[in-house]
């Protein structure tokens, strides 16, 4: 077969030495959202040898684990795989979606062996981001700051309790708002652009554990802004994030009363500098990738986890 043909030639010669282990064959059902991405060549620190990582679905007889992304196969069952399933081969239920945007998970019962999500107890933990400490003590710049508040939002809901926060807050403070049928934000310098504000609404579509996604990590603190989070508690933040580096909504009795301390904290220089603090010793990755996610697969292969099928999906996935 010319898959199998393919995958010789991959190999390395050390590889194809007698007694050497054959590489871990990870299979792409799909790709997620239909969006390709280079294939072995995985980063540092995500070490990816000893694997092979393919769309080749002629492999999914020798494939050690299927990944499927869970927005391309949950329409029917028909998108999953229909060839007999290999013993003990893992599949791998990836889903960065929240539970309130993730349909039909009871399809996935009794068939998924390992998780892949945003959840920290996720066999494989693929946060949206991370802080990685600096390996030296580093002076903090902060970006100049002409603007007040920023807000970034594509999905307008009149019905979303982060809607209706926003409508109220807006009456007792500035808040410039970007995204579909509001102000333009270019891709190529959305991150000069935010940098220039003093604080970004980093509100979440649907409350969930963990659930704390690119509009934190990216949007504000890899723009260089302070965010104001509407998400899960403040201790659940607090399990990724320095607790003065966020400002949470739920720790003033209304909009008005968080709308009075922006506006305090905005004119206090001090003050504000010391949600800065925590990047002397740590530097926030807010720009992940489909590749960088996918490259985390191969270690927790080699670590051979235990070979369970997940009941329901549906009631871990809360």
């Amino acid at each position: 077969r010319l898959a199998v043909i393919f995958l010789l030639l991959w190999l390395t010669p050390h590889q194809l030495e007698i007694g050497k282990e054959k590489p871990l064959i990870i299979l792409l059902w799909t790709w997620p959202f239909k969006y390709p991405f280079p294939l072995n060549r995985c980063p540092h620190p995500f070490d990816a040898a000893g694997c092979f990582y393919t769309v080749d679905r002629n492999l999914y007889a020798d494939a050690n684990a299927v990944i499927l992304h869970h927005r391309n196969v949950c329409s029917s069952r028909e998108q999953l795989p229909k060839m007999q399933r290999p013993s003990k081969q893992y599949w791998i239920w990836f889903n960065l979606e929240s539970p309130s945007r993730s349909p039909n998970m009871a399809l996935m019962d009794n068939l998924i062996n390992l998780t892949m999500t945003y959840q920290a107890d996720s066999d494989i933990f693929t946060p949206y981001g991370w802080l990685e400490k600096h390996d030296s003590h580093k002076n903090v710049t902060i970006p100049l700051k002409t603007k007040l508040v920023a807000w970034v939002v594509s999905n307008w809901n009149p019905n979303y309790r982060r809607t209706k926060y926003y409508l109220e807050l807006k009456k007792y403070i500035q808040i410039d708002t970007y995204g579909r049928g509001k102000m333009l934000l270019p891709r190529n310098n959305d991150s000069m652009i935010l940098s220039t504000y003093k604080f970004y609404l980093a509100f979440e579509n649907s409350i969930h554990k963990d659930y704390i996604t690119e509009k934190l990590w990216y949007n504000s603190l890899h723009s260089g802004t302070v965010p104001v989070v509407m998400g899960p508690p403040r201790a659940n933040y607090e399990r990724f994030l320095h607790p003065d580096s966020f400002i949470h909504v739920d720790d003033f009795h209304s909009p008005k009363e968080l709308a009075s301390f922006l506006l305090k904290l905005n004119k206090d220089d001090k003050r504000y500098q010391q949600y800065f603090n925590w990047r002397s010793e740590y530097k926030s990755v807010g720009k992940t990738s489909f590749a960088i996610q996918y490259c985390k697969v191969c270690k927790a292969l080699k670590e051979a986890p235990v070979y369970r099928t997940i009941p329901s999906i549906e009631k871990w996935f809360k």
